[in-house]
């Protein structure tokens, strides 16, 4: 009982839900039709995810104003072997939610001579797993989706920098970032006022660029929710089809969006029948190898680098997915 009302009230906001349904159906709204249940879905994602968004980057924010680049250089270079790959991916889960926002730390990581592997292991985790994963996934889909789905996204992690780094690709960084020599730089702490102030403003920084991609991410939702029928995604995305896995994960990588702007429409797919590895291998790909940052991290690895991470991604993904799919009926 007690964990119901966690799970319904508190991280699915079910009450909100209730609350909106209500006052709609007050302004004559009819909520059981598809006009009505599109607007109450999308106004209720949109309220419920930008709680949660706020909420989790503040406290990320404050976490991270303890883990500057610097300091981050220093704890990563204690560690050798796979437990740096894994230090590494863990320190993924406290830094920015999208790749864009992580390759400019993965530079100046790779910059100050941090090992191939260890950089690539944050690079992967970063976008892929991070507390508003956790979160968000356990508000959405249940703790033990939301648990299984951060211990797959570390091991893609930590598997992917440590096959990079037996690889032994370092002459694949462009010249301009592996002759760049780091400088150690002592830091002064900042005050708990300095912290708070931080944290705030990355939680308006950080909302304003990522709204846009929420609200469009509820609407596709609201309108796969109500509009497309059961069976016609049951039967491309089904667990039914054994390539709805591998199709999912190759039509998220050329978008953009982060978990925030996923989250509503792999909701809706699942709820139509989509396979549970299907819309979480497509929501990972989108996060993770989205065209954009491809892009920006093609300036700073050539290319057979480039594609030994999309193939080990892609990879991992998938294997992921019908992971998800095997666990499917214990999972939900």
């Amino acid at each position: 009982m007690f964990w119901s009302f966690i799970q319904n009230q508190l991280l699915g906001m079910k009450w909100l839900k209730d609350l909106i349904g209500k006052t709609l159906t007050l302004a004559g709204l009819d909520v059981s039709g598809k006009f009505g249940a599109a607007i109450h879905f999308t106004i209720y994602d949109v309220i419920k995810i930008s709680f949660f968004l706020c909420g989790l980057i503040f406290i990320i924010s404050y976490i991270q104003s303890f883990f500057p680049p610097e300091r981050s250089k220093k704890i990563l270079g204690r560690f050798h072997g796979i437990g740096a790959n894994f230090i590494a991916a863990l320190l993924g889960t406290v830094t920015p939610f999208c790749s864009c926002s992580s390759i400019p730390l993965f530079m100046g990581f790779t910059a100050a001579g941090l090992p191939l592997g260890v950089t690539f292991s944050f690079l992967i985790s970063s976008p892929m797993v991070d507390l508003g994963s956790l979160i968000l996934l356990a508000s959405t889909f249940g703790v033990k989706i939301a648990v299984v789905y951060v211990i797959l996204g570390l091991a893609i992690a930590v598997a992917g920098g440590t096959l990079i780094e037996k690889l032994h690709l370092e002459n694949q960084v462009e010249d301009f970032i592996r002759n760049v020599k780091a400088a150690d730089i002592e830091l002064e702490k900042p005050s708990l006022k300095e912290r708070l102030k931080f944290a705030g403003n990355k939680v308006w920084e950080t909302y304003k660029k990522v709204i846009p991609y929420i609200i469009i991410g509820v609407v596709v939702g609201a309108f796969i929710h109500n509009w497309i029928p059961e069976n016609a995604i049951a039967s491309f995305l089904g667990s039914g089809n054994p390539f709805g896995v591998i199709m999912a994960a190759i039509a998220g990588i050329p978008m953009y969006a982060d978990i925030f702007g996923c989250i509503p429409i792999v909701e809706a797919l699942l709820k139509k029948g989509a396979g549970l590895g299907v819309v979480l291998s497509f929501m990972m790909a989108v996060i993770t190898l989205s065209l954009p940052s491809m892009i920006m991290l093609k300036k700073a690895i050539k290319v057979k680098l480039l594609a030994v991470f999309i193939s080990i991604c892609t990879g991992g993904i998938i294997i992921a997915g019908y992971l998800f799919n095997l666990l499917e009926q214990y999972l939900l």
